[in-house]
């Protein structure tokens, strides 16, 4: 750059990333595995329809996308879905198994030639569901979890460990489809067999519990049949949380729980390495990992205080020695294969990757997905780590991106405007990573803080239990108290503030802008509205119990839905809101937004409703991301008088 220094207006700065560029590089890459020596994940092609194609990276260092459209690896189960693919070496060459999300079957597939249905279609409800497969070459079966529909509701439903047949017997025939043990819990993971293939382990929990609350980690023993007798729980519990377990090289069981208040690794249930930090995180999607044991009996660790790390924990010593590199912030997924350890990194200056670990050296590499700088990156944010003081004196954690521009300076005695950026969940964390999403509000003049409010994960368990039943006032105070601090020391303008934010996001957004008048407009994404209604019947199953924690038992406290519920409050609305919904979203279904729109029809608010078909709980598509960003800003543009060019207009409607 270095160019001459102007001055302008903020929200008028010129930048170089559009709507467009930002879409091109939403998402990362997910579910790491090796296939003998080479690696292979799944990443997001938001220009071809949102789908998640499978990578593979070739002995000579090339990537190629496995499978052509349009096939899409991607599992439904839980709705926000689980791991969807395993590959192994058969006779030298990959043999892989995935789910593909148009239909939710397994399929085999082998270089060369065409996929090969595993698993039958149901025409019961939503029909059967896959995740977690893993290939047992031995016995010619892919173990799996089942998720199958038993009627048209979304809790008619059932989930059990599953053996599909790897000869595709199983494709029209869904009694050939063994079940491992029978049903006993409404949720499980995948069974990780030990090594001898003696015994098998894995989690499960029930309703009202969200993986997160209280899980049991069970072990039985693998009949001569292959079917699992006479499980026994070993750890857990309604209040404590086991996130991930897996055998070591020599049949001992490793685990992550947080009975000791934060997500520590324990070998036979005793623990390996105490300390206020955590080695796991929330269970979102069945098959995500934290941890992964060494041939050499080490074991790769993501953990970390807020942001994840990536090291090596010595078990006998309980020393970890972190990753060399410029990697900050490490995913929930990784794997091992010898001694090299393939995870998913990220840091503010490069957008996630797949980096690779040579633990023997001790060198640390990108091979896949690897950062590329779209545009030159003095146009990126330069974010600050923030604890505010909130309600009470409790700490807030925050990242906060000023506004930024290699060639542009505000206006003397100017202050910025700033969105708050609610994350989802509520039980999650956003990460201080390269976003493009944020570089095009902040290289364009607006600032923009995210709030790891308190609920938020990577805190310990007294940080996320700040929400139970306190989810539309705790999320909503620690907001606001980022907002305000900023407003006090100067940093932003308080007449411009905004909020923003996705499902749980959209909810917290919501419901700041019914409780509060300190914001200016908002941004409310596939959002929560109606407490009273989001639950058994219109929600998934997944879910459906989880406002027992977040707002409390319903038959003790009825009237605390409705009070809390933005659709209730919705007379109190006064600040312009951009509304954007996906049509085919089964979790946050658009009825809760038409019956927020109808309690504000004639109020004179102004407001837009955007929807977009073939869309779910997310944006995946380029053209939905591009049209949902170009209407936020121009939302912003219009509040806060900013002089955007090139942005579409959108029309608010009172």
């Amino acid at each position: 750059m270095g160019g001459e220094v102007r001055k302008s207006a903020y929200g008028s700065w010129p930048s170089p990333i559009d709507a467009a560029l930002a879409a091109a590089h939403d998402g990362q890459p997910e579910w790491v595995g090796f296939v003998g020596d080479e690696v292979w994940w799944t990443e997001p092609r938001p220009a071809e329809g949102g789908r998640r194609a499978l990578v593979r990276r070739t002995a000579d260092g090339t990537e190629e996308s496995v499978l052509p459209e349009p096939w899409n690896a991607r599992s439904r189960v839980v709705e926000y879905g689980g791991r969807p693919w395993h590959g192994v070496l058969r006779e030298g060459a990959p043999l892989v198994v995935f789910a593909h999300f148009a239909d939710q079957r397994l399929y085999r597939y082998e270089p060369g030639a065409e996929p090969v249905p595993l698993t039958p279609v149901s025409a019961v409800g939503d029909g059967l569901r896959w995740a977690e497969p893993r290939i047992d070459l031995g016995r010619g079966e892919v173990w799996c979890v089942l998720e199958e529909f038993t009627g048209e509701g979304a809790d008619d439903v059932r989930r059990v460990l599953a053996a599909v047949p790897l000869d595709g017997s199983a494709a029209d025939d869904r009694s050939a489809v063994r079940e491992l043990a029978p049903e006993r819990h409404r949720f499980v993971t995948g069974a990780r067999l030990s090594p001898d293939g003696r015994r098998a382990a894995w989690l499960a929990w029930d309703h009202p519990r969200m993986p997160w609350d209280g899980t049991e980690l069970l072990v039985a023993e693998v009949g001569d049949d292959g079917t699992l007798r006479e499980p026994r729980t070993v750890a857990g519990g309604p209040e404590e949380s086991v996130a991930q377990a897996e055998w070591s090289r020599d049949g001992r069981l490793l685990y992550a729980g947080d009975r000791g208040g934060w997500w520590n690794l324990y070998r036979d249930g005793s623990p390996l390495c105490t300390r206020e930090e955590e080695f796991a995180g929330p269970l979102w999607k069945l098959g995500l990992g934290w941890f992964a044991p060494l041939d050499n009996g080490l074991i790769a660790v993501v953990h970390g205080r807020g942001s994840m790390l990536l090291g090596i924990l010595d078990p006998e010593s309980g020393e970890v020695v972190d990753a060399a590199g410029p990697w900050t912030e490490f995913a929930g997924t990784l794997a091992v294969h010898g001694e090299r350890v393939v995870a998913v990194g990220a840091s503010p200056r490069t957008a996630p990757e797949v980096v690779e670990l040579d633990t023997r050296a001790g060198r640390a590499r990108a091979v896949g997905a690897r950062h590329r700088d779209p545009v030159d990156p003095a146009y990126y944010p330069e974010p600050q780590i923030r604890v505010i003081a909130g309600p009470d004196g409790r700490e807030v954690h925050a990242h906060v991106y000023p506004p930024h521009h290699p060639e542009r300076a505000p206006l003397d005695g100017e202050l910025p405007p700033y969105v708050i950026w609610a994350h989802g969940g509520p039980t999650s964390r956003v990460p201080l990573v390269l976003d493009l999403e944020i570089a095009y509000f902040t290289s364009r003049g607006i600032g923009v803080a995210e709030v790891n409010y308190g609920g938020s994960t990577g805190y310990g368990r007294a940080y996320r239990e700040r929400l139970r039943e306190q989810w539309g006032v705790v999320d909503v105070e620690d907001c606001a108290a980022v907002a305000r601090a900023l407003a006090d020391e100067g940093t932003a303008d308080p007449a411009r503030l905004a909020v923003r934010g996705g499902s749980a996001g959209g909810w917290t957004t919501a419901a700041s802008l019914t409780a509060t008048d300190l914001y200016a407009c908002g941004t409310i994404r596939y959002p929560v509205l109606d407490l009273t209604a989001w639950g058994p019947g219109e929600t998934h199953d997944f879910e459906s119990r989880y406002l027992e924690s977040l707002i409390g038992p319903y038959d003790e406290v009825p009237a605390r839905y409705a009070e809390r519920s933005p659709v209730t409050h919705a007379d109190r609305l006064t600040a312009p809101f951009l509304l954007l919904q996906g049509l085919d979203d089964v979790i946050c279904p658009p009825a809760q937004c038409e019956r927020f729109l109808a309690r504000i029809q004639g109020r004179g608010v102004p407001h837009a409703y955007l929807t977009f078909a073939g869309e779910g709980h997310g944006f995946r598509r380029a053209d939905t991301m591009v049209r949902a960003l170009e209407a936020e800003l121009s939302l912003y543009a219009q509040v806060f008088g900013l002089d955007v060019p090139g942005v579409p207009r959108l029309e608010l409607r009172p």
